[in-house]
């Protein structure tokens, strides 16, 4: 299996990083004395910046720093004009020293801003950090202070480890804005069973998120495969692929129900064919316009989709599991490769917390049910194994039946642990490991009438993660909830007993949120009690802090976390609003400023 090239397959350029080294501009000895200092600065932060970061896609992340320093507004405005010219979505600003606030800021009210204000005696860079946030706040431009905790010597010229932390926090959800803006969601049909999740909101999209969104009828699908509108090569290599891969287990259906082989294996290659469809409809295929289908060709430029699958679409065909759970992972018969982000029963929300966690992470991701809290006592009562260790305090049973990426089985690995890694980084062995902790079984045709195939899997315990969910409130808007957390692994027969009292075609995740003793966090028990929606995106790490600083970039406030308060960063305006009381202020500052985009 090749891990593929890194490549963007979208239309527009990947959004670059802008550094604007800001100067005292008096002539004469001071501006002479600083132009080394401040240059030096631009150049390490764009050396920190390049080196450790890269775009979801692989792409290396490019920084472009302004032709000279900026000591007032004509050689802003060059800067600006420079940064547009290059594509430039986010911007960072570095000074050691006293410059002209309101001369020399970022003007954009649409990028993403930051300053690092130096932390040294020689030159007042604090004092002009103070300054120009001061300017960006009563302009209404919100900005992410950065000042070192230690006073370093004028030729220092290191970045503290503080100061290295806010700069790639702050760099990797401004690129999240930024790669965000003019690419579309994909709703693939419509409302799902219900699911206030998949009444998608064009008018989020649009203006907090600068995307928009594209609508197609699952009827689409049909005509595709009748029409033969996918590549046959790629169709007959992904089936082989299947076949050789993708490890059938037990039919769970009763026997009087149970399909034929052959209609099995017709699953099958409705299946592949789905996925084929689905992934061109997002980013369309060149090989479409050399088999005559030019309009096909160019697909909807999606960064993210939704496929409504219940019940119209089950009650009569083959489920989604299988396109959402291999787009949603980061491989398939063509290597390894990006995932797509793929929401099941097109829940657009929790594909947008997937989306916001696959651009913080560049991994795959996990969509899953949030079924069940198991206490200890009903462990022990339906089990007689009593919970131990971070479990001891009761367990989550995420579940749902197909896009989870196989990636969740955790069988990649950093350091040794479970891990869920960017593509790049995973080995042909990994993926093959995957693909090895999967089995796929027959639809539960109680569920989906149509048939088709469910993965199942269980995650490894031991994992980092953190789970997420966008919400949509009346008279709020968008509010966003994070837990924090791991995974836990369960004795076979204990987790066997609790998987077969629900589903057991579908993979299982056993999460513990780290708990804070109160408020939603009191306990296990009143996370769950508390979510907000039946779905919930996990992903790998403890990245609660890089989606708090992504939502206020994007003014969606944060109602419910458990991320300690050192590690929350928000522009300096939100302080402004109750500096006692952070999580009021982000709502307060939130509906002040307003969606990103108006």
């Amino acid at each position: 299996m090749v891990v593929n090239p890194p490549q963007n397959r979208l239309i527009g350029e990947m959004p670059k990083i802008g550094i604007r080294p800001t100067i005292d501009g008096r002539l004469g000895g001071v501006r002479e004395s600083l132009e080394e200092q401040t240059m030096a600065m631009a150049r390490a932060v764009a050396n920190l910046l390049s080196e450790n970061l890269r775009h979801y896609n692989g792409l290396p992340v490019e920084c472009v720093i302004a032709d000279t320093t900026i000591g007032g507004v004509a050689e802003a405005a060059r800067t600006a004009e420079k940064f547009r010219r290059e594509g430039v979505g986010v911007s960072i600003t570095v000074t050691p020293c006293w410059c002209y606030g309101s001369e020399t800021m970022d003007m954009d009210p649409l990028i993403p801003k930051a300053v690092w204000g130096f932390n040294g005696t020689e030159r007042p860079g604090a004092v002009y950090l103070a300054a120009v946030s001061a300017a960006h706040n009563q302009k209404g431009l919100p900005v992410f202070n950065i000042y070192g905790r230690d006073v370093q010597d004028a030729g220092d010229t290191s970045i503290p480890e503080d100061v290295q932390e806010k700069l790639l926090r702050f760099a990797r959800a401004g690129l999240a804005v930024a790669n965000m803006r003019g690419k579309s969601y994909l709703a693939m049909g419509g409302v799902s069973m219900g699911i206030a999740g998949s009444i998608v909101d064009h008018a989020f999209f649009e203006r907090y998120l600068g995307m928009r969104v594209e609508t197609v009828d699952m009827v689409e699908f049909v005509r595709r495969m009748e029409r033969g509108i996918y590549d046959p090569e790629e169709f007959q290599r992904a089936l082989a692929w299947v076949k050789e891969n993708c490890r059938e287990g037990k039919d769970y259906n009763p026997p009087e129900k149970q399909q034929s082989r052959a209609e099995k294996d017709e699953a099958w290659a409705t299946s592949v064919k789905m996925a084929l469809i689905a992934r061109d409809l997002m980013v369309g295929n060149p090989r479409l316009a050399e088999l005559g289908y030019g309009e096909e060709a160019l697909g909807h430029n999606a960064l993210a989709a939704g496929f409504q699958g219940q019940r119209q679409w089950t009650d009569h065909l083959p489920n989604g599991d299988f396109l959402e759970a291999i787009l949603n992972s980061s491989f398939d018969w063509n290597g390894i490769r990006p995932p797509y982000i793929v929401a099941t029963e097109n829940d657009a929300l929790n594909g947008v917390s997937m989306l916001f966690g696959h651009l913080l992470t560049n991994a795959a991701q996990v969509f899953a049910d949030v079924r069940t809290y198991w206490s200890p006592a009903s462990v022990k009562r339906v089990t007689g194994y009593e919970l131990t260790g971070r479990a001891a305090g009761g367990i989550l049973h995420l579940i749902n039946s197909g896009p989870a990426a196989l990636d969740g089985t955790g069988e990649q690995s950093i350091d040794g642990k479970p891990a869920m890694k960017p593509y790049w980084e995973i080995t042909p062995e990994e993926a093959g490991k995957c693909l090895d902790a999967t089995t796929w079984h027959a639809g539960m045709l109680e569920y989906f009438r149509g048939g088709g195939w469910s993965t199942r899997f269980r995650t490894r315990g031991d994992m980092p993660v953190t789970m997420c969910r966008l919400n949509l409130v009346q008279g709020l808007g968008p509010a966003m909830q994070i837990a924090e957390g791991w995974t836990v692994e369960l004795p076979d027969e204990v987790h066997t007993i609790l998987d077969e009292r629900t589903n057991p075609t579908w993979p299982t995740t056993w999460f513990v949120p780290n708990i804070t003793g109160s408020g939603p966090f009191r306990d296990v028990y009143t996370v769950m009690n508390n979510w907000g929606a039946n779905h919930g995106a996990i992903s790998y790490g403890h990245i609660g802090a890089d989606l708090i600083s992504l939502c206020a970039m994007l003014r969606i406030p944060v109602y419910m976390h458990n991320v300690p308060e050192e590690r929350i960063f928000r522009p300096s305006a939100w302080t402004a609003f109750g500096a006692n009381e952070p999580m009021g202020a982000d709502f307060r500052a939130c509906a002040n400023f307003g969606p990103l985009y108006g």
